[in-house]
């Protein structure tokens, strides 16, 4: 409970620090300008996430299962990624120049640096909260996501006040702040990082186990990315920079109502790796149960609080997607609770659940974007990850159900969990 509220707390300010580098970028550059800028921003978050090869969870699942064997575990992850950073690179600066056919061409070279910069830090950055992750060092996880919003947003004052923030110099800025950061916490990581980096490995084994689970994790963690990112490609690709610019500002306010869940979610995988399944089962529903009360709770004030800031601090022509902002927000609250009930799956070794679960609603949800997008455009593209996120939800308790013969009922509701929470906050004060 403890490692949960720091880590909500954590993410809190993220998105807050995440919100007022949107607002300074959407203020400074304008609608077009703002979609142009995350269109740069965008590409190697999208390449990150389809290069991690499921690395980090396995990293998490077989240091906590094996963690005699944690040298080899790290020094594997890590040595990988090198030619694949250096593949992905080349790939993305060819590609680019057609992904970004309709941006002006000093956008397009912009985003070709940007990204080949920033794929081997972003694999890093992955790897490094993975590792704190599986030592249960919360401090060191949060900090590490914390620090580079932070750093993010001095830094983008900073050209703000100087009258300098542009395109390439917002662009140079996040490149810098995430390089400090990585190397903060390799400077912190120093002593579970001292071992012979290029020498033989000491079991070939933990090799064979490290890439084995993480082939299995890493369909669900491709489809993941992809649903998550599927809305922006599709924009990118049947909209303009307008739309782009629109889009990014609500949803990343809409994240806002994630916070607990992702808190929860990050926490409560690496706990309960390694428990019976009873336990995984009792302990993941209980946190399901309790954070959909809570954010659900919280859903009509913060639309109505989220819908005034759009205009307040992002300008009334950010007004316009309003509707696109209250189905987001209800797509995060029923999408986060999805992927807190999906870490018992992957918990137990089971990610190949997950990753049907995944493949059935990332097709639902693409087939829906086309089909909506080009007559209700932003809206259509939010309606159609709502029913996306409904489906992710109903098929995994339908899974839990078959899989772990846990009742429905169970899954979404239990009166004990209020005896639960008073007991932990009455221990608590």
């Amino acid at each position: 409970m403890q490692a949960i509220v720091r880590t909500s707390a954590a993410n809190l300010l993220i998105m807050v620090l995440s919100t007022l580098s949107s607002i300074a970028t959407a203020r400074w550059f304008g609608v077009e300008g703002k979609g142009e800028f995350s269109a740069i921003l965008f590409w190697p978050t999208l390449l990150a996430g389809v290069l991690s090869f499921g690395l980090p969870t396995s990293l998490i699942f077989n240091r906590k299962s094996h963690p005699n064997l944690g040298a080899d575990f790290v020094r594997a992850s890590f040595l990988i990624q090198l030619p694949i950073s250096l593949l992905a690179g080349i790939v993305a600066w060819i590609g680019l120049p057609a992904w970004l056919g309709n941006y002006p061409d000093a956008i397009v070279r912009i985003a070709q640096w940007y990204t080949v910069i920033m794929i081997p830090l972003l694999l890093a950055v992955n790897l490094l909260s993975a590792l704190a992750q599986a030592m249960e060092n919360f401090n060191l996880y949060n900090g590490l996501r914390l620090y580079v919003p932070l750093s993010n947003m001095v830094g983008l004052a900073a050209l703000w006040a100087c009258g300098a923030l542009g395109q390439s110099s917002g662009a140079f800025v996040y490149f810098g702040t995430s390089l400090l950061v990585v190397c903060w916490s390799l400077y912190r990581l120093r002593r579970e990082l001292t071992f012979g980096w290029f020498g033989k490995f000491a079991n070939r084994g933990a090799i064979k186990s490290l890439f084995g689970y993480g082939g299995r994790v890493y369909g669900v963690e491709l489809l993941g990315t992809l649903y998550s990112q599927c809305d922006k490609l599709i924009i990118l690709t049947l909209l303009a920079p307008r739309e782009f610019g629109l889009y990014t500002v609500v949803y990343t306010l809409s994240r806002v109502f994630n916070v607990v869940q992702t808190a929860v979610t990050g926490v409560v995988f690496p706990k309960v790796t390694g428990m019976s399944q009873e336990k995984i089962v009792e302990t993941v529903c209980r946190a399901f149960r309790l954070s959909f009360v809570l954010m659900c709770a919280s859903l009509v004030p913060g639309i109505l609080i989220g819908r005034y800031l759009l205009g307040l601090l992002y300008g009334k022509a950010f007004l316009e997607a309003g509707t696109a902002f209250d189905l987001l927000a209800v797509e995060c609250i029923i999408g986060g609770g999805s992927w807190i009930l999906a870490s018992s799956f992957n918990a137990m070794g089971r990610p190949g659940l997950v990753a049907v679960r995944q493949a059935i609603a990332l097709a639902l949800t693409v087939g829906l974007m086309f089909v909506l997008a080009p007559s209700y455009g932003l809206n259509g593209i939010a309606l159609a990850l709502l029913f996306g996120s409904v489906s992710r939800l109903v098929i995994t308790v339908a899974a839990m159900k078959i899989v772990f013969k846990a009742p429905v009922s169970g899954v979404i509701f239990d009166k004990s969990d209020w005896r639960f929470l008073r007991g932990r906050l009455s221990r608590a004060a």
